[in-house]
């Protein structure tokens, strides 16, 4: 049996505890089948690394850092997106925390961050995320827009929160109103374990 390296994460809530935000059908498919699809072929890229590796033989080292950076991105993106998220009745209706801070420090105000990265993600062309960043050096917040899973990232800028609008993420639930889909997400955003994790990469 092949060796698994990374591994679907589980959901802290069940299918159906995002409605009417997200639908039971469209966060199985996400989850189930997308989100899956990144897992398997990054374990497949690292298999095929090895075993070229065992047997001193080569492979086309250009694509397959590509192709593995494309589905590890998808993989750990999709990791942030999906504990970010809380049913609506557990989710805090503003930030709360150093974070609520950091953002109101920021931004003046939530309503203006939310507008900033709302119109962050609406703008996305083609597939991505919006994701909201923090600077270490000069103590900012700072929204940008990653293309696929892993084009436009800065290193060493740990991202605070993610929106993923691919139109798997939203299609069944919205068809091709993806501004509908980003007004929803911010009804069930867990504030509380997003200002957990920000308050952690304080610390590192």
């Amino acid at each position: 049996m092949a060796k698994e390296f990374y591994k679907l994460p589980a959901l802290k809530y069940g299918y159906a505890d995002l409605e009417p935000y997200i639908s039971e059908q469209q966060l199985r498919i996400h989850h189930d089948k997308h989100h899956q699809s990144y897992v398997d072929n990054a374990n497949s890229l690292l298999q095929m690394m090895d075993k070229a590796r065992e047997e001193g033989t080569d492979f086309d080292y250009k694509a397959t850092a590509k192709a593995f950076s494309f589905n590890l991105g998808g993989h750990v993106l999709h990791d942030y997106f999906w504990w970010e998220m809380t049913p609506a009745e557990k989710a805090s209706k503003e930030p709360v925390g150093e974070l609520g801070e950091a953002i109101r420090d920021n931004y003046g105000s939530f309503e203006r961050f939310k507008k900033e990265f709302s119109q962050t993600a609406s703008t996305v062309e083609g597939s991505g995320w919006a994701a909201l960043t923090y600077c270490s050096d000069t103590k900012r917040l700072g929204i940008l827009q990653i293309e696929k899973h892993n084009v436009n990232l800065v290193p060493d800028y740990p991202i605070i929160m993610a929106l993923d609008v691919w139109e798997h993420a939203y299609y069944l639930d919205y068809k091709n109103e993806k501004g509908k889909f980003i007004d929803a997400f911010w009804n069930i955003v867990d504030w509380e374990e997003l200002d957990k994790w920000f308050r952690k990469t304080q610390n590192k």
